[in-house]
């Protein structure tokens, strides 16, 4: 009797615990989410959005998103805004990651030196990414004209071609350091008898990497992607400061093509699905994550 008055005794005291976090995510994140999904189905306007009687419309504004033509390029480029940021963020982040793990003179500073970008407010980042890709005195344009790699500057956030892949070097930037820190941290996490066994057995650098290295980091590198995924498929901040979306929606991503539609186009209800769709988006990579994870722990 005891021990069980006990266990409810400290059962009620964990409840007591959460409470304050479970309301906090009811009030700020769930409610939210539950609005969002109700705008969507609803013909919302500047004109109807205080009032309480606007029209159920249902799928409607979903139907509208998905034939216009703005939000298929939207979603394209999310996408390859995505994958570009992370095949360049995961890369040279391994590779620092690879570089750092050994012990050498100088390494925890320099690589707190390089955790500094990804310590910087997002809209800073753009904002002096988007002075360095300047056409008329940015330092970018000075440096190819100094090396005589171009004959004149480029408006490099001015043109289609080459606005996202300034926008991709920027997040890059910014993702870097966060993909080698964890990196490095599950490298340290490898005992180093693993390897001397390796060697003993005669295996050479490139045989430990792809049998020993890359199988032990796996959980790791599956969380950095994920990670990696959620944070720059809903990119806003560094798009909207650099290039707002343009030149002529040439940089227009799921987000920003949202807020577009909400607040300058007054679309509420458009808005709301576009930002759904990226909150669909969002939950299968996070679900795929998850069963994936759930099938490593029972093996």
């Amino acid at each position: 009797m005891l021990s069980n008055k006990r266990e409810n005794k400290e059962r009620m005291l964990g409840y007591c615990f959460i409470l304050p976090a479970v309301i906090y995510m009811l009030v700020f994140i769930g409610y939210p989410i539950v609005y969002n999904w109700l705008i969507s189905l609803q013909d919302v306007t500047a004109s109807t959005l205080g009032s309480t009687g606007r029209d159920f419309i249902g799928v409607s504004n979903y139907k509208a998103i998905f034939g216009d033509p703005t939000f298929r390029k939207a979603l394209i480029h999310t996408l390859v805004y995505t994958i570009g940021c992370l095949v360049i963020q995961f890369s040279l982040g391994f590779l620092f990651a690879m570089f750092f793990v050994k012990k050498f003179t100088f390494a925890k500073p320099i690589r707190g030196l390089i955790v500094i970008s990804w310590m910087l407010p997002v809209t800073v980042t753009a904002l002096v990414f988007k002075f360095m890709f300047a056409e008329g005195n940015g330092i970018i344009n000075t440096i190819l004209l100094n090396l005589h790699l171009i004959k004149e500057p480029v408006g490099w956030l001015l043109k289609g071609n080459t606005a996202m892949l300034g926008l991709i070097i920027a997040n890059s930037w910014v993702g870097i350091p966060f993909n080698m820190l964890l990196l490095t941290t599950g490298l340290n996490n490898i005992p180093d008898d693993v390897y001397e066994a390796a060697s003993i057995d005669g295996a050479n650098g490139i045989q430990k990497f792809f049998k020993i290295t890359v199988p032990l980091l796996k959980s790791t590198i599956m969380s950095v992607l994920v990670l990696g995924f959620v944070l720059t498929f809903k990119v806003f901040d560094l798009v909207y400061v650099m290039t707002g979306g343009g030149p002529v929606d040439a940089t227009e991503v799921l987000s920003t093509y949202s807020y577009k539609l909400s607040f300058q186009l007054f679309h509420f209800g458009e808005g709301a699905a576009v930002a759904n769709v990226l909150f669909i988006c969002l939950f299968l990579v996070a679900l795929v994550y998850l069963k994936t994870i759930s099938k490593d722990e029972m093996m």
